[in-house]
């Protein structure tokens, strides 16, 4: 499957793509693979299905629970998740097909600084292969799941010590300035002495 510039933006924009979400509790899902690679062989059957039709597709699984997180296959010519689709032209010409690949995204907030991680799975020839896929989607699935669990927020004072250093170079260069006024005002004040002596 190939797709132009045009055509993507304004499918994405018009939302003409096939659609899905699953939803899974989170308690259900980390205690079995049996479970992941079920949810995995969904994803990526749906996506493969997609794909034979030439559609475009979306993909999700949103895992509910103390630390949630949202999984997507999404089919696309680059790595950008379709809520950043205006910059795909950033990239690409207009006029020209480009391949369509299998993305795997991953959107929690106890995932890393950005919250959010897109890497490509497939292409439209290792989709061939649907059980490798799934195998490999379970494979990353599990990994982002663990990570989740494992991740830490950074501790609040981390974030106190930029602002202090901030302060400090703010009143660094109040003092800059402060110094440099005094030095023209006496320049000045000499400059009028002179004159009251001529």
């Amino acid at each position: 499957m190939k797709i132009n510039l045009k055509n993507l933006t304004g499918k994405i924009e018009q939302e003409d793509y096939l659609q899905d979400l699953a939803t899974v509790k989170y308690a259900d899902l980390s205690k079995s693979k049996a479970k992941i690679k079920e949810a995995a062989a969904n994803m990526v059957k749906e996506t493969a299905a997609a794909v034979k039709k030439g559609s475009l597709s979306h993909i999700a699984l949103e895992v509910t629970g103390q630390r949630p997180v949202t999984f997507a296959l999404e089919t696309n010519i680059i790595n950008l998740p379709y809520s950043n689709y205006k910059k795909i032209s950033n990239f690409f010409e207009e006029g020209q097909d480009y391949p369509v690949n299998i993305y795997f995204e991953t959107a929690s907030d106890y995932l890393n600084a950005s919250k959010f991680r897109i890497d490509q799975l497939a292409t439209e020839a290792e989709l061939q292969d649907e059980d490798a896929v799934i195998t490999k989607l379970a494979a990353a699935i599990s990994e982002k799941l663990k990570q989740v669990r494992e991740y830490e927020k950074p501790a609040p004072a981390a974030k106190k010590v930029p602002a202090k250093k901030a302060a400090a170079s703010k009143t660094t260069a109040k003092k800059k300035t402060a110094t440099k006024k005094p030095a023209k005002k006496s320049a000045a004040k000499s400059s009028k002495a002179k004159s009251k002596k001529e």
